[in-house]
């Protein structure tokens, strides 16, 4: 992968009001790279992604995205960024066609009709053309959007969230076109809660009210929290769930089909808080590994709430 930064940034800060929404927040993202952003609701993710794109300006702080200076230049980034909104943006009234013809109107396009159609066909939105936009499905219409976004030829494209509310099957397929883009040289930052799509990242951040908690590719976030792991399986689980996670130096207990994912901080701990329940015959215990929502839901409990 070729190592040229496209987005280099130190320390950018935001407030809106009394409330910190992103603190001290550094990231860069590599040519043909997919960065992840992963996070609870109001973790700043949103707030974080406008800045880079230049549609808000950070209180503090310093980079580059694209070579451009993300507080002197915003307009020069936005020329040359796509992004996606979480929420479908473009016109219901209009026809799948008349939103990209209008959107590359707005960028001043030249041949722009064989520009539309281009991106109608690349996206395979041919046969729907036509249709209003409004009366397309939620994975339609994310088609659209990335259609949309792509026109200009953008180098950096900014997701965010872009596939809340649509099908598996709609999901897998945006996503092997998010790496087929990756492929051509274009970088992509993409925030999502669904974690088999975190998996598909390149690299990833965690951020948590404001704050970049955990970095770098998967197997180094999960190793990163050096969380201790058991699998449980046997008769009456919900019982068995019940009496682990009133134990101390159990974090988590999780159903996962006929099993209990037990989760713990501290390995020494955690073998002594589930030694009596082993000694119950009736169950049979296997160590197991981390997953990523593992240390998602372990960072989103132990991160400090800067709202309260």
């Amino acid at each position: 992968m070729n190592s040229e930064l496209v987005i280099d940034v130190q320390n950018l800060n935001k407030r809106f009001g009394d409330k910190h929404v992103v603190r001290d927040f550094s990231l860069q993202v590599r040519r043909g790279e997919i960065f992840g952003f992963l996070g609870p609701n109001g973790s700043g993710k949103t707030t974080s992604i406008r800045m880079l794109c230049g549609l808000l300006t950070p209180d503090s702080g310093s980079g580059t995205c694209l070579g451009y200076d993300v507080i002197r230049e915003t307009a020069a980034i936005k020329r040359e960024v796509g992004y996606m909104t979480q929420r479908f943006s473009l016109w219901e009234d209009l026809t799948i066609r008349e939103n990209l013809d209008f959107v590359a109107r707005m960028y001043g396009m030249p041949r722009r009709g064989q520009i539309v159609d281009q991106a109608i066909a690349q996206l395979g939105l041919t046969a729907r053309k036509d249709q209003l936009s409004g009366s397309l499905s939620g994975g339609w219409k994310q088609r659209l959007s990335l259609a949309a976004c792509m026109l200009h030829h953008p180098k950096l494209l900014l997701l965010d969230e872009p596939t809340a509310g649509v099908d598996p099957k709609a999901r897998r397929d945006f996503w092997d076109e998010i790496h087929a883009l990756a492929a051509t040289g274009i970088s992509v930052l993409v925030s999502t809660h669904y974690m088999d799509e975190a998996e598909r990242c390149h690299r990833l951040a965690y951020i948590a009210y404001g704050a970049v908690l955990s970095r770098g590719t998967v197997d180094e976030v999960v190793a990163a929290q050096h969380l201790s792991t058991w699998l449980v399986s046997g008769p009456d689980l919900p019982e068995l769930e019940a009496r682990l996670r009133g134990t101390p130096d159990i974090s988590q207990v999780t159903p996962f089909g006929s099993t209990l994912h037990v989760v713990g901080v501290d390995a020494a701990a955690l073998d002594a808080a589930i030694a009596p329940f082993r000694a119950d015959e009736r169950y049979q215990w296997q160590r197991s590994h981390a997953t990523l929502e593992d240390v998602f839901i372990h960072l989103m409990e132990s991160a400090p709430d800067n709202f309260q």
